[in-house]
């Protein structure tokens, strides 16, 4: 029995940048379908209607892999007649050349190929930054450092979409991903990701300790933690 007291330290497949498109496109497949099974967009949707998207607003995705999420926030703001950038950054080329492939009918989405902790990304750069599955790629100590960062280049937001560490999420995704999944990275790194994914309390403590004074946490279906920060009131970051 995996143990869920504490996260689990040990790296995903999917943190090997180097990795091609002979195994990054057919897993950014996979992971759109996941996506949309279990309403991992939905996160943002509710975070938007709570901030009040304006027309010119410049929305970036951190770790945006595919650029699944950006193109279904596309789609969303069109339905509103709301006029956004989308501006999606990746570590992985591979990543980021699908990403650019598959969204050639969005003028409205751009991307930057670079590490999220890069000096290419600065004060106050986009209105919002937003992830989703991203952040429990980092150790504790790294993911203050990012928490950081991103609450530097943003504006007005961060919004963290990201996985709830429980016994029942971590065996569903277990059995869903071995029914549909072709994909050997898919079904081992999806589960490893429960395991390095967080509880409330962890969160909390995270987040006080990078200095963040003004946040919300949200617990949505299917075992996701919303978690949106204030960066207007959060100016003075502690760094470490």
């Amino acid at each position: 029995m995996p143990d869920f007291s504490r996260r689990s330290l040990e790296e995903e497949m999917m943190d090997d940048f180097s990795l091609g498109h002979e195994i990054i496109d057919p897993i950014m497949d996979e992971l759109e379908v996941v996506n949309k099974l279990l309403g991992g967009y939905n996160v943002f949707f509710d975070a938007f209607e709570k901030i009040g998207l304006k027309d010119g607003m410049i929305i970036s995705d951190w770790g945006c892999g595919g650029g699944d999420s950006l193109r279904v926030i596309a789609k969303w703001a069109r339905r509103r007649n709301l006029k956004i950038h989308l501006v999606g950054v990746d570590a992985n080329e591979s990543a980021i050349e699908y990403a650019r492939k598959r969204s050639g009918n969005f003028p409205e989405i751009s991307y930057i190929l670079t590490d999220v902790m890069s000096e290419e990304l600065v004060n106050n750069q986009f209105d919002i930054v937003i992830s989703s599955l991203f952040t429990h790629h980092f150790t504790d100590e790294n993911w203050i450092r990012l928490i950081q960062k991103m609450a530097d280049c943003a504006r007005k937001q961060v919004v963290i979409n990201d996985l709830h560490r429980h016994w029942f999420a971590y065996h569903s995704i277990g059995i869903l991903t071995s029914v549909f999944s072709k994909s050997e990275m898919v079904k081992h790194d999806s589960k490893l990701s429960v395991l390095r994914s967080f509880r409330l309390i962890e969160l909390e403590h995270l987040l006080k300790k990078a200095g963040i004074k003004t946040f919300s946490i949200k617990w949505m279906w299917a075992f996701r933690w919303q978690v949106c920060i204030e960066t207007s009131t959060n100016r003075e970051i502690v760094s470490i």
